[in-house]
């Protein structure tokens, strides 16, 4: 059985059984003793509870709480205080000190109660009570391994008020555990504000249990703290479970409000009713909202300007919401309010609460409530006749609501004085002015003055209850002008029909022009503008409009049948006035033009079949019915055509032309044919068709060699010209193979004629000077290309390097076959009649070079040695001639000369 912390009883229930037994079964009988003593022990066991339980209660109704230094309050056995009298008209805080202690406990534990008046915090913060928190050590029972379960460890939240000015660091509470008279007890603290950030801002004595606080406390920077305290014994063992400790931070009024704008801007309409809403101003407190230090009150201070009163508006002194209080806001007296707001915390109060300030810029915007009057009751101008788009006359207009807004743009009507639409007016959108302007020219012989009225609103509707102003209409005076018109020709453009082909001298019309100046008296004369083909001629007095050559609607100056000129009709008015009038001629087509046989060229095979054949047609410059359908005939003469080729009809305007015999030699004919069309009478014209006559393969296409016959050559031409192609290429070939038998028997080498340089000259481009000489005279090197300005040089010096002009010399000849034997002694032939010959380079003289620079980028070329490593004996060189000569003195060792 255990005893928990609320002293409740908890233990086995007892339930005896009754059972049914014969008495005469002894064994029945001794199972029913054993039963009955085990429930009397199971007894006294709760017996034994039930009186420790009753020591628990009584020691429990000896703990009592008592005051010690106020009699106006007592405090009751449960904790709770009372106030023994009024205490409304306290003005401060009252402060005393509370006991409490056990029947047999020897601890006493004290704390200090502040109470206040509701809505006045003490003006002095409130210190924590100091707390001891004891657990009761375990009840050990005689005789029995009996032990009652222990309390948790538990400490009420403690709280902290914020900015305490100390001194730190301060006591919060104590905790002791019960085991401390047996052992020796460490403490220790963990969680934010201790070991955890913020750190070090709560800190233990871990020998007596002290918690401190260390500093200031701000509870908008953190508003609660929850730590866990530990007991440990001197090894580090546990000896207490981990108590939490909540630590709150009780709130002090030290933040004003703020505003979240230092200036709003709000706006009414004009003649708004009172209680209209304007806008809304938010100010915050970070101070606690759930107490008086947060409580935000808003109230106006002042308003500018004071019209028409000087309470305009109000506010709710808790939303922030600004109304309108009166009537009478007007734009155009007043069009802005500047309204000073202040916003109070402690619920208002100015004598605890902090306040701070905020500017309300209300806009009263315009509604329409002024219509537009204008300046004048008439207006007057003037126009030209026949003049568009221009401004005859201004109307000027005031307006008081807000400029170029609907409220104030005008709009102008005119009510009466021009039926037929000749004026608009436009409204100028900077200033507001009606432009009268002409849209529709006027006519001085017809209305020579124009009386308008006219009206001007604006955009927007005037306001509910507003009447229009009897200055929003007027009357406009508009003059015309006369001016010298041009002539007009009453029919514009004149459309006129004659057949093509009239004479010239012809009169076509009679095109003339009227003069609208009724009341002036004016000469009209008449000229030409255009004439495309120069086929007409007008009068100059009357108009009258003659030929002057055949008109032909087949011309290029004709377009759909119609023929057009231009004329000019001018006044003798000041300035002079001109008009223009447009004549239109339809010519009717007659049958003047014969038609044209297509196409002019074809191409048949020469054997008949349905290749055979030609689509031929017609074309005609005429109109229909002068063109077709079209009768194509084959003439009688010459007899050959009509023997050779038929033309049969197709459709109206389609004829076939096609081979009446079985084969015709290839080449190309001229083909006549008759083509006639269906005009009244008929026209008739002979065209040549040019038909090119081939042979044609299987597909019934033409052959090349067909091509080429229908050209103009005959079978027996065509294979002469091959024969003669086969033959010049045959010779062609003869004589290369002649030329090189030739150039062979001319080299009797062992080596490929190809192959053979021997003697041979090469030409090459200049080389240059050497690395450091890059400027030399390239004509010193060239060849000259003919001898005569050598032949013409005079006797005396040569150049050196120059060929003398004299015969070649001879090189022998080798045989055609020569043998191996031979090579040495045709070699030694070759050497001797090169030496002998004065004609051969360098024509053994001293040859000039230009100076090649003082070094070379290659270096020496002196390290170069020869590949033998014995003597050899180079004197047989001297026996090669003059050419060798320099090579025997530099190996064979002999002496220069």
């Amino acid at each position: 059985m255990v005893v928990n912390k609320d002293n409740q009883l908890f233990g086995p229930t007892v339930i005896i059984s009754q059972s049914l037994f014969n008495l005469g079964d002894l064994q029945t009988l001794n199972s029913l003793l054993k039963t009955l003593l085990l429930h009397l022990l199971c007894v006294y066991v709760c017996m034994y509870f039930l009186l420790v339980l009753y020591q628990l209660l009584r020691q429990r109704s000896h703990l009592h709480s008592q005051t010690n230094s106020d009699p106006n309050f007592s405090v009751r056995p449960d904790g709770s205080v009372y106030a023994e009298q009024e205490v409304a008209n306290l003005s401060e805080p009252v402060q005393f000190m509370v006991t409490a202690r056990g029947g047999h406990d020897p601890h006493i534990w004290e704390t200090t109660v502040k109470l206040a008046l509701a809505g006045h915090p003490p003006s002095v913060p409130v210190s924590q009570p100091q707390r001891e928190v004891r657990l009761p050590i375990p009840v050990h029972c005689a005789h029995m391994v009996l032990r009652r379960q222990k309390r948790d460890w538990v400490i009420p939240p403690i709280n902290v008020p914020e900015n305490s000015r100390g001194p730190f660091p301060q006591m919060l509470v104590r905790i002791r555990s019960d085991q401390d008279l047996e052992k020796g007890i460490r403490y220790s603290i963990t969680g934010a504000g201790a070991d955890q950030p913020p750190i070090d801002v709560y800190n233990i004595d871990p020998v007596h249990g002290k918690m401190f606080v260390t500093r200031p406390l701000d509870r908008e920077e953190r508003a609660s703290y929850h730590l866990r305290a530990h007991a440990v014994d001197m090894n580090g063992n546990k000896v207490e479970s981990p108590i939490d400790l909540y630590i709150y931070v009780i709130d002090m009024n030290d933040n004003r409000p703020e505003f979240q704008n230092q200036v709003y801007n709000g706006s009414v309409a004009e003649g708004s009713k009172p209680g209209t809403l304007v806008m809304q101003v938010t100010a915050n407190d970070s101070d606690d909202d759930t107490t008086a230090n947060g409580m935000v009150r808003y109230r106006i201070l002042s308003q500018t300007p004071h019209m028409p009163i000087p309470n305009m508006f109000t506010i709710n002194s808790e939303t922030g919401d600004i109304f309108t209080v009166a009537a009478g806001l007007d734009r155009e007296k007043v069009s802005q309010y500047t309204i000073i707001v202040q916003a109070t915390d402690m619920e208002g109060n100015l004598n605890f609460g902090l306040s701070n300030t905020a500017t309300a810029l209300i806009s009263v915007t315009d509604i329409n409530d002024n219509p537009p009057e204008l300046t004048a009751r008439t207006f007057s101008g003037e126009v030209p006749e026949n003049r568009v788009n221009v401004v005859v006359a201004n109307l000027t207009v005031i307006d008081r609501d807000q400029p170029h807004s609907p409220n104030w743009a005008a709009q102008y009507r005119i009510a009466s004085g021009d039926p037929q639409g000749h004026f608009l007016i436009r409204t100028n959108p900077v200033n507001n002015d009606g432009m009268v302007t002409v849209v529709k020219p006027v006519d001085y012989e017809q209305n020579r003055a124009f009386m308008l009225t006219v009206i001007v609103s604006n955009k927007a509707p005037l306001a509910s209850g507003i009447q229009s102003s009897l200055q929003s209409s007027a009357g406009v005076t508009i003059s015309v002008q006369d001016v010298n018109e041009p002539p007009v020709f009453p029919s514009n453009p004149k459309s006129i029909r004659f057949e093509e082909g009239v004479p010239a001298g012809t009169t076509l019309t009679v095109f003339a022009a009227q003069d609208p100046d009724l009341f002036i008296h004016q000469t009209v004369r008449y000229s030409k503008l255009s004439d495309p083909a120069n086929w007409l001629r007008i009068n100059r007095t009357n108009g009258q409009i003659t030929t002057m050559a055949v008109l032909d609607r087949e011309s290029m100056y004709v377009r759909n049948n119609i023929y057009e000129a231009t004329f000019l009709a001018a006044d003798n008015g000041s300035p002079p006035a001109s008009g223009t009038g447009t004549l239109q001629i339809h010519l009717i087509d007659v049958n003047d033009n014969a038609p044209v046989l297509l196409p002019k060229e074809a191409q048949v095979c020469e054997r008949a079949s349905p290749r055979s054949r030609v689509n031929i047609t017609a074309s005609d410059a005429d109109a229909d019915p002068h063109v077709g359908p079209f009768v194509f005939e084959l003439p009688s003469y010459p007899p050959s055509v009509r023997r050779n080729w038929t033309a049969s009809r197709i459709s109206g305007d389609y004829a076939q032309l096609r081979l009446r015999i079985p084969y015709l030699d290839a080449g190309v004919y001229d083909v006549p044919i008759i083509v006639s069309d269906s005009g009244n009478p008929p026209l008739s014209n002979r065209s040549m068709i040019k038909v090119k006559v081939c042979p044609c393969d299987d597909n019934g296409d033409c052959t090349t060699t067909g091509a080429v016959a229908a050209a103009g050559l005959g079978t027996g031409a065509i294979i002469a010209i091959l024969i003669c192609v086969i033959v010049s290429m045959v010779l062609v070939f003869v004589m290369w193979m002649k030329r090189r038998e030739k150039e062979r028997q001319a080299k009797p080498l062992l080596i490929d004629p190809e192959d053979d340089v021997r003697d041979n000259i090469l030409k090459y481009d200049e080389e240059g000077g050497g690395e450091e000489d890059q400027d030399y005279d390239l004509s010193q090197l060239q060849q000259p290309e003919a001898l005569d300005h050598i032949i013409c040089k005079p006797t005396g010096v040569r150049r050196v390097d120059e060929r003398p002009v004299i015969a070649e010399s001879q090189y022998p000849v080798r045989p055609s076959l020569p043998h191996p034997g031979d090579i040495g002694d045709f070699i030694n032939d070759g050497l001797r009649a090169a030496d002998n010959d004065p004609t051969a380079p360098p024509y053994d003289s001293l040859l000039v070079f230009d100076y090649e620079g003082s070094g070379s980028t290659a270096g020496s070329v002196s390290s170069l040695n020869s590949s033998s490593s014995g003597d050899q004996d180079y004197d047989y060189l001297n026996d090669w001639g003059p050419r060798f000569k320099k090579l025997a003195d530099l190996y064979g060792g002999g002496d220069d000369d």
